[in-house]
């Protein structure tokens, strides 16, 4: 398993696939066999670009919601929806968190966020997490 590995498992993630990143990365961290520089790199901008697709989508695919396929429940939106129109761009900080995160960058997307602002926000938070993983469990 290489970082090329951590990188899609970390895009996964991102996305409503129930794919966890921090175990891979965390048992790439054990092996002491790689940077850990280089894994929060590689985990973040896999994860990065998760969000940034789930913010694509809700731009285009909104329209769609009330099909039986959609991957985010009429609950899930609204959720996310609320929280963001509560706490605005800053909650997207918290996109990483599970649950919540990618309904968020969907949400983002529907609601016409600026996408310069959404990409700078969700990046801080989700390095910051990657960076904490690490810096706890090297």
């Amino acid at each position: 398993m290489g970082y090329l590995t951590l990188f899609f498992i970390s895009f996964f993630a991102a996305t409503v696939l129930p794919v966890s990143s921090e175990l891979t990365l965390l048992g790439m961290l054990a092996t002491g066999s790689y940077s850990g520089l280089l894994l929060l790199l590689f985990a973040s901008l896999g994860n990065i670009l998760g969000s940034c697709v789930n913010w694509y989508l809700g731009t285009h695919f909104i329209k769609f919601k009330d099909k039986k396929w959609f991957p985010f429940s009429d609950k899930q939106i609204n959720k996310s929806s609320f929280w963001f129109l509560k706490y605005g761009y800053w909650s997207l900080l918290f996109a990483w968190v599970p649950l919540v995160g990618d309904p968020l960058t969907f949400a983002s997307g529907f609601l016409k966020i600026n996408f310069f602002s959404f990409l700078v926000l969700v990046s801080i938070g989700k390095i910051l997490r990657y960076s904490l993983v690490i810096f706890i469990f090297s």
